[in-house]
């Protein structure tokens, strides 16, 4: 079965993934050696530092390939985004400035800011519905907020959305509090599959191979080949159901009262 890996920085000199040709054909070789056949590169847009327009995206990908097929990498790529959750969101989507997961624009990678779940996120989501978009959001186990109370991210899967989980986050790579968080989201059904959000930075690698290995192991071969589907029908444009149930919440406790 294909591996798609639906969310990656290895498009060179454009964010703080790849800084050159020669670190991005290094990353085609280490997807490729992960398992991976089909990668949707996905630099950051709209985030306060980067701002990369969809035809530059399209350009820089479609050479991407030419050197990829020139070097003998078995690996298909295609133009993305990462978009960051900002009020520039809209214009840039009446602009026609924004790349989805696919040709239809039916899906679009979601990044909340690093520390906190803004008071307008749940009114973003529904306006990008109103246009036919189903948001991604990617890697909520390492927002600041929702780490601390995972049922923040309840909300906004009853509105449709779709998560990703960093395959990294639940192998351990960004500490056990964050895998933790990682398997409480799959153990809930509230993931659809794993990405590498892979860089050229340390512990930004690939490891798309070994959280589908644990992931079989934990949860079953069944759960494998359902993060595999799912994004494969993302790419395609295609319905992805999620059969998730709520977390509990966590307990406050009220050390030295008693």
């Amino acid at each position: 079965m294909p591996v798609v890996d639906l969310h990656c920085h290895i498009l060179p000199g454009i964010d703080d993934g790849s800084k050159s040709w020669e670190a991005s054909l290094k990353l085609a070789r280490a997807a490729v050696a992960d398992g991976v056949t089909h990668a949707l590169c996905t630099p950051h847009t709209l985030n306060g530092r980067y701002t990369n327009h969809k035809q530059d995206v399209i350009k820089l990908t479609e050479e991407f390939q030419d050197r990829i097929d020139q070097a003998g990498i078995p690996l298909t790529v295609f133009p993305g985004h990462e978009v960051r959750l900002s009020g520039g969101l809209t214009e840039a989507l009446d602009n026609d400035d924004i790349l989805f997961c696919d040709e239809d624009g039916h899906y679009m990678l979601l990044e909340l800011p690093s520390n906190e779940v803004p008071h307008y996120t749940k009114n973003m989501v529904f306006q990008l519905q109103q246009r036919g978009i189903t948001p991604i959001i990617v890697h909520p186990e390492r927002n600041n907020e929702i780490l601390e109370e995972p049922t923040k991210l309840q909300k906004f899967l009853e509105m449709g959305v779709l998560v990703q989980i960093t395959a990294s986050s639940y192998t351990g790579i960004f500490g056990k509090k964050i895998e933790d968080c990682s398997r409480e989201f799959i153990k809930a059904g509230q993931c659809a599959f794993f990405a590498s959000d892979a860089h050229d930075l340390p512990k930004r690698e690939y490891q798309m191979h070994a959280a589908m290995d644990k992931l079989a192991k934990e949860f079953g071969e069944d759960k494998r080949q359902e993060y595999l589907s799912n994004a494969q029908k993302v790419i395609n444009g295609e319905p992805v159901h999620l059969d998730w149930q709520p977390l509990k919440k966590k307990r406050k406790k009220f050390l030295g009262l008693f």
